[in-house]
């Protein structure tokens, strides 16, 4: 007896479902597992840890902060670049902060790309001992950006100027715009109706302290830093650790990585590989 159609169907479906499921299912991740384990391989599919005296202390492939628990830098490491991957270095939490160039005004609970960036290099400024200036930030440390008003919209004589970024009582970064004194922002005070106008500001071309050290990777788990920013951070590991600068400085070049293949990206330094290089020095 033939069955109708519609069951042989569902017959059909259901073997391909049986199939699918030992094959794709059970079968193929168990092989994945034993291809894990061959030699060679097992480190990288755990993951890639690192141990000392039997502790895990970090990953060769994820980035960690040298921080205290206030959060603070530790001075005697070398520190890593920002992470935008959850609270930091959140591999289930990867990712960049989608902040954009134009990311310049903050807003109440977020400040914009521009005012991270200022604010992030004044810190590591202070951190080591050099001038954390960059072009369109103010002294303070947050963008220096002003809503502009002008009596024909976009164009005739300034009318009003406010430091959009510098909420009151701050003194704005600079005093006039074009003949107009500068207001500083009264919170919770509407200023879109102006043009927004970044003032790039005295402070050199090239700042003292490197754009990896104020920016977030792509992934936010990148594990190192470029060659400027460890090279910025030398001296001060040197004196915390009562090191000669020179042995720092080749520990720096022991554990840097070059462009991969040869001609893609920077150089790169291992920043927990040099950090327990110095450790093991001690």
């Amino acid at each position: 007896m033939r069955l109708p159609s519609w069951i042989s169907l569902h017959l059909a479906a259901l073997r391909a479902l049986l199939v699918l499921t030992v094959a794709l299912g059970i079968a193929y991740p168990l092989v994945m597992v034993g291809v894990g384990r061959l030699p060679g391989l097992s480190g990288k599919a755990g993951g890639s840890l690192i141990t000392r005296d039997g502790t895990v202390v970090g990953s060769a492939l994820i980035g960690q902060h040298f921080t205290d628990a206030n959060g603070d830098p530790i001075p005697r490491y070398f520190q890593s670049r920002p992470s935008a991957g959850g609270d930091g270095y959140d591999p289930l939490t990867t990712g960049a902060s989608n902040l954009g160039p134009e990311s310049v005004v903050d807003t109440p609970g977020s400040p914009s790309l521009l005012t991270r960036v200022c604010a992030r290099s004044l810190a590591v400024g202070r951190l080591e001992g050099v001038d954390g200036g960059r072009p369109y930030c103010t002294a303070d440390g947050v963008g220096a950006v002003l809503s502009v008003y002008r009596a024909d919209g976009l164009t005739g004589a300034v009318t009003r100027a406010v430091s959009v970024n510098q909420a009151c009582p701050a003194t704005p970064f600079t005093t006039t715009f074009e003949g107009t004194a500068v207001e500083c922002a009264n919170p919770g005070q509407d200023y879109t109706g102006g043009l927004v106008t970044p003032v790039r500001g005295t402070a050199p071309d090239r700042p003292a302290v490197p754009a990896d050290a104020v920016t977030a990777s792509g992934s936010g788990l990148d594990p190192q830093i470029s060659v400027a920013y460890a090279e910025l951070q030398a001296p001060r590991v040197a004196r915390e650790r009562g090191m000669r600068p020179a042995d720092v400085l080749a520990l720096i070049e022991e554990h840097t990585t070059g462009r991969a293949l040869g001609f893609m990206g920077e150089p790169g330094v291992d920043v927990l590989a040099l950090n327990l290089a110095l450790d093991d020095r001690a």
